[in-house]
């Protein structure tokens, strides 16, 4: 990881002055571990798209628009970001999160890497897992339950990242 924090470092900063790093592919494939550990090796803050109101319903796509309007556009005018995490289990906003203006920042999520976003990043890194293997993760982690909800929801994804074309343009593809 240290290797790649390095050459992330050695890139132009594409959002004012950040070089910010997209980290993308399906639910439990594996994003959330990459991104921290990289996030880590960089001394960087990490945002999750799963810090916002992501609906079942509609898709990776309406999430976005909270962390451009709130972090994004801020840091690329050099000014600090912030945002108040929603919190899944109370259903409400959580405190606000502060994003200074840093050398790197790393987005995490379902969607991040998306085609309209893509004049902002340094470097995209696109996570995938076989799919039985990550409906396995995400209902060992969300619970059975929501079996029919995460179907919904990956056929969404494919419909998402077949339209977006985003494994394509990644910079790094990893096995999670």
């Amino acid at each position: 990881m240290q290797s790649l924090a390095r050459q992330i470092r050695e890139l132009e900063p594409s959002c004012g002055p950040v070089r910010l790093v997209a980290v993308d592919g399906p639910a439990g494939s594996g994003k959330t571990t990459f991104a921290d550990g990289l996030a880590a090796a960089l001394g960087c803050q990490v945002v999750h798209s799963d810090d916002f109101p992501v609906p079942w319903d509609e898709g990776p796509g309406p999430w976005f628009d909270a962390l451009q309007e709130q972090v994004l556009q801020p840091l690329r005018r050099g000014l600090p970001g912030a945002f108040r995490r929603y919190d899944w289990v109370r259903g409400e906003y959580g405190p606000l999160v502060e994003v200074p203006v840093a050398p790197a920042l790393v987005v995490e999520g379902v969607g991040t890497a998306r085609r309209s976003a893509a004049h902002l990043l340094a470097y995209t890194v696109w996570v995938e897992a076989p799919e039985p293997v990550r409906l396995r993760r995400v209902i060992d982690r969300d619970g059975p339950e929501f079996a029919p909800r995460w179907d919904a929801w990956f056929a969404a994804e494919r419909k998402w990242f077949a339209d977006d074309g985003t494994r394509d343009r990644a910079d790094l593809v990893v096995i999670g």
